[in-house]
């Protein structure tokens, strides 16, 4: 695929960028190695202060660098804002927490003394998405520059703006050379990359397929992997759920990055008694969706990042139908410029459909019909994915018991499923392995190390 930005808008070509050689990705992991032999004998204090000012850079540049994503992958600008606010909030966390979480954890065992320490492992390489260019890389990023480690970056191919855009946040905020560096390569180098002794590890965000072929590669050569995938997230609303909160929350929750997020609502789980007054407020609220200019602020939808991708989308609703779904709105390619598509939603979903077994990664909802609560908890883990689920019901102590129950990496009541710096992030199943953010996140690229004296 092409180094290039295509406005997902307009569907023209915005930009072309030329692609890193073998030579040029080889003198980067040499350099990164290089650095690292320093780097991870910086003090957290100066590390901390270099992280405050890349947070600083993101807040102050949030506009312009809003507009690059918008430009790049389609999202309302106005969301794209709030994505960049969020990368500085992660860079706010790390550097405010990395220190105390990683300080020396003592243990009482036989010896005189014994703890654990946590240090650096090296060259960590980012396999990363074009749904959010900034927050994926970030999250990622600060945790294990704070920690010591030195990051090389693949990017989605899509987003080369992106990509150039976060090297040169952490060079302004004053990070040594070559601490960050994105690689504009496609994806035949990456098992090459891997391969390479001073790479130590790999995290990679996207697809099922990919992520398959990184940790098989990884595995060949025994190298840590973090596997943040796809989704199907339910969201189970019981009898006694505060329905008007939750078809809100469910457009959101659905419509959210254009639909194409691996947290987004995917399959509307709804119990017998009230799945009919959902249904109706849900396809009403669809239909009032405001679609748009990416770039105008009161754009709610905005187009599919890749025709490609809209084209698998409409595949799958339009195979749906022909088995039987039905289709309540939407469910078809907006005749305007760019990769728009209408908010769809199809009901009469049954096992052996696409829009039931398959992530649906765009503006469509499956509605599904549960008989009562356990068939709806049945339904929600009838699925080869397990990242996150919402759960609508007034009766907390409910929640909380069937949240034992969902197979997913986090559940939340009565809101939307979302990321947050202080909260665990990760899925189970063929969502993936490892976890992102918290206290969790930052040490997944360490060595746990056992020291013990006599």
């Amino acid at each position: 695929m092409a180094i290039q930005t295509i406005n997902p808008a307009t569907g023209m070509i915005d930009k072309t960028f030329s692609e890193h050689t073998v030579k040029e990705v080889n003198q980067s992991i040499d350099l990164a190695n290089k650095v690292f032999a320093q780097w991870r004998e910086v003090s957290f204090k100066e590390k901390a202060k270099l992280m405050k000012n890349a947070a600083a850079i993101l807040r102050e540049k949030k506009h312009d660098y809003g507009r690059i994503l918008t430009t790049e992958m389609g999202k309302p600008v106005v969301q794209a804002i709030a994505e960049v606010e969020k990368c500085a909030l992660v860079c706010d966390y790390y550097a405010d927490n990395a220190e105390n979480i990683l300080s020396e954890e003592i243990i009482q065992t036989d010896a005189s003394e014994s703890y654990v320490r946590f240090d650096p492992l090296g060259i960590i390489l980012a396999v990363m998405p074009w749904n959010f260019p900034f927050w994926q890389v970030f999250r990622f990023a600060a945790p294990a520059l704070m920690a010591g480690n030195v990051c090389l970056l693949k990017h989605a191919s899509n987003v080369p703006m992106s990509a150039l855009s976060i090297e040169d946040v952490f060079m302004k905020a004053g990070f040594p050379q070559n601490t960050f560096k994105s690689l504009l390569i496609g994806s035949s180098l990456v098992e090459d990359i891997i391969a390479h002794p001073h790479v130590k590890a790999v995290t990679l965000t996207g697809s099922e397929p990919a992520g398959k072929n990184v940790a098989q590669n990884c595995g060949k050569v025994l190298k840590k992997t973090v596997m943040e995938l796809g989704g199907s997230d339910p969201f189970i609303v019981l009898g006694d759920a505060e329905i008007n909160e939750a078809v809100k929350t469910a457009v959101t929750a659905r419509l959210i990055n254009n639909g194409q997020s691996c947290i987004a609502a995917k399959r509307f789980i709804v119990v017998n008694e009230i799945y009919g007054e959902f249904e109706k407020k849900l396809v009403d609220a669809m239909k009032k969706v405001k679609i748009g200019d990416p770039m105008e602020g009161t754009t709610e939808l905005g187009p599919m990042a890749r025709e490609d991708l809209l084209l698998e989308l409409d595949g799958q609703i339009k195979k749906s139908a022909s088995m039987g779904a039905v289709l309540l709105c939407g469910g078809k390619r907006i005749e305007r410029a760019g990769y728009f598509y209408e908010p769809t939603v199809i009901a009469n979903v049954f096992k052996g459909m696409p829009a039931y077994e398959e992530e649906l990664f765009g503006p469509a909802a499956s509605l599904i019909k549960a008989i009562d609560e356990a068939d709806a908890l049945k339904i929600a883990n009838d699925t080869n994915f397990g990242l996150g689920a919402s759960l609508w019901t007034k009766n907390i102590e409910k929640a909380k018991a069937m949240a034992g129950r969902i197979e997913s990496g986090s559940v939340f009541i009565n809101g939307m499923v979302k990321s947050d710096p202080r909260l665990p992030f990760g899925g189970i199943k063929i969502s993936g392995y490892g976890r992102e953010l918290s206290h969790y996140g930052i040490k997944e690229f360490v060595n746990i190390k056992t020291v013990w004296i006599k």
